[in-house]
């Protein structure tokens, strides 16, 4: 019989979400790094916008919203503390496992993220629409959302990875393409490469790609089963703190979930500066 996932209620079908498209309790949130080619050639009926680069990273610095921005948004979209959220977003759902990291680092509790994304919803026609929201006639009441404390044990700093660099019980995962891994690249090939002043990867590091067989063709996680051997095999162990990072902690957040919710490995924490900041970092160690 096969082992179901270790936390299997914080995702849910296309079919729940098909069914519970009138479900006032809940709110529906799509995460894309590009509206125009996402959000606003389709989505899901009744569904808001959430935007990558611009409601879900600091305005001015590189670094996540803060507690102000964060709850501003919350209010916007019409979330209390008890809402039950569901995620989804292109990438593969990379996009919505960036918007659920930082959920849970603020410490929402209610946080559902909907299995294959656009990718599934559309392979099995479902309902899309075209109609963006009018948002000078939006009914959503203000909820006056409140942050309590963040939860700081599912996010590293500079510090704590370079504190952590010669300790063999932290695992550093390089969720980025074989060629940024190598330091032929500083983005995936096929994409605009950044402006990250030196290529490579943190010593020490192991390369397990986010994507690397994670997911069927219809872009749901594979089984348990599949996905525990692939970090096993890469000698990921679940007795140990792993530092998941790619480039800027995108990627790194699909792995981060994958092993937190679906696989249950305990010390989990997303480094969200990752390679943009280390490889930028004066004096910082480096591996090619």
């Amino acid at each position: 019989m096969s082992q179901l996932y270790k936390h299997p209620n914080v995702l849910v079908s296309t079919q729940w979400v098909d069914e519970h498209l009138n479900d006032s309790s809940i709110v529906i949130v799509e995460v894309n790094s590009h509206i125009e080619d996402g959000y606003a050639k389709w989505h899901l009926p009744g569904s808001i916008y959430w935007g990558l680069h611009t409601d879900l990273e600091h305005r001015i610095r590189r670094d996540i919203p803060e507690i102000p921005q964060f709850e501003k948004l919350m209010d916007r979209s019409g979330i209390s503390n008890d809402t039950k959220i569901v995620l989804y977003g292109d990438g593969n759902n990379r996009s919505a496992t960036w918007a659920f990291w930082i959920l849970k680092y603020y410490r929402h509790q209610n946080v559902l993220l909907m299995n294959g994304g656009r990718k599934k919803w559309a392979q099995d026609g479902r309902k899309m629409v075209t109609t963006l929201p009018d948002k000078s006639t939006s009914t959503k009441a203000v909820k006056k959302y409140k942050v309590t404390q963040p939860d700081c044990s599912i996010r590293a700093m500079q510090n704590h990875v370079l504190d952590k660099l010669q300790n063999c019980d932290v695992h550093l995962l390089d969720t980025r393409s074989l060629e940024e891994y190598m330091g032929l690249l500083t983005s995936d090939k096929g994409s605009p490469q950044a402006d990250i002043y030196r290529k490579g990867r943190i010593p020490g590091a192991i390369h397990v790609p986010w994507d690397d067989n994670c997911m069927k063709e219809d872009g749901t996680f594979k089984s348990y089963q599949d996905l525990s051997k692939i970090y096993l095999d890469a000698g990921i162990s679940q007795s140990n703190e792993i530092i998941p990072y790619c480039r800027l902690g995108v990627r790194a957040s699909y792995t981060w979930f994958v092993l937190k919710y679906l696989l249950g490995y305990r010390d989990v924490r997303n480094y969200d500066g990752s390679w943009t900041e280390w490889g930028s970092i004066v004096g910082a160690p480096i591996e090619k």
